[in-house]
């Protein structure tokens, strides 16, 4: 099953890892705690898109690039599941 929240996290660890930024600089800079904002990046929490704009924001990002990189990702991924499933 594919969870939009587990591609919207990776998305933006890999936004702030390409920083070089830490999740405790972050989540300051979101007014999120440090702890719920490792969540979402994990895919463990799906953030409202109030909390999802703020993180956005905070990483100097659009909300609309995350949305639009993790639609590509989700057409890619979709793509592969279904060459495989008609493969079998």
């Amino acid at each position: 099953m594919v969870l939009l929240r587990t591609h919207i996290g990776q998305s933006l660890r890999v936004a702030r890892n390409t920083q070089n930024r830490t999740l405790r600089d972050v989540a300051g800079e979101a007014r999120v705690s440090l702890g719920y904002l490792s969540e979402v990046e994990r895919g463990q929490k799906e953030a409202s898109s109030e909390l999802l704009n703020a993180i956005c924001s905070a990483l100097g990002l659009s909300l609309s690039s995350v949305i639009t990189d993790v639609a590509h990702e989700l057409t890619t991924f979709e793509a592969v599941i279904l060459t495989v499933a008609n493969a079998a």
